[in-house]
């Protein structure tokens, strides 16, 4: 009696053995990988589909309309009192337009740093005239035709000239500059007071008058009374 045996995988055993059955043809190569597959799913993104570019790495034309307007060319408005130095302004139109800012932002930072400089310069400038009119006046102290025991009759006599020659708005420009404090303009008024005095001879020993003495205060203020 004959034994018909099961194939198993390609082998046949021996008997009435049935024809191999023809070897099934291999399954088609997939077109991706599993590994390629897995790694497009893992970034929860279809298989086959393109990786979109990075974020930020292009400015959208959104973006692009939210940036602010640079301007060809700042115009700064000075604040009140302030006059702003033509230089700087151009040094700081330079650097705003590098930072991008707007017309608005750069007037604001004008607006604040020139108020502090102005504040910060007008100090030092009136520092600096104190300090040159306490020198101009111990000079004139320790001339020795002006200064000594007579510097109240000598000051006298070069207001008396000023008042005669001179006009307000020298009057202010020597007091704005500390000139009236200078040795060699006091001297100046000195030699024209003593050519117009025909009357009398204040540096020969007249004390001058209350109101004379007054008068000198205002060319010279520190005039120790």
């Amino acid at each position: 009696m004959t034994t018909d045996t099961q194939v198993t995988g390609n082998t046949q055993t021996t008997g009435d053995a049935q024809p191999a059955a023809p070897a099934a043809a291999p399954a088609a190569t997939p077109t991706l990988s599993v590994e390629a597959t897995t790694s497009k799913a893992a970034e929860g993104q279809p298989a086959g589909e393109a990786t979109p570019a990075a974020a930020g790495t292009t400015d959208t034309p959104a973006a692009e309309a939210a940036k602010p307007a640079v301007p060809e060319k700042y115009e700064f408005k000075a604040p009140d009192g302030v006059e702003l130095d033509a230089d700087a302004v151009a040094e700081f139109s330079t650097v705003a337009r590098e930072l991008g800012l707007s017309q608005d932002a750069a007037q604001k930072v004008v607006e604040k740093m020139a108020v502090k400089l102005h504040e910060r310069q007008t100090a030092q400038l009136a520092a600096n005239l104190e300090r040159f009119k306490e020198t101009q006046a111990a000079a004139v102290k320790a001339d020795k035709q002006l200064g000594g025991d007579r510097l109240n009759e000598n000051l006298a006599v070069a207001e008396k000239a000023l008042a005669t020659f001179g006009t307000p708005a020298l009057r202010e420009l020597l007091q704005k500059t500390g000139l009236s404090h200078n040795v060699e303009v006091i001297r100046a008024f000195y030699a024209a007071g003593k050519a117009i005095d025909t009357d009398r001879h204040v540096a020969g020993g007249v004390r001058p008058t209350k109101g004379e003495a007054n008068a000198a205060r205002g060319l010279y203020p520190t005039m120790p009374s």
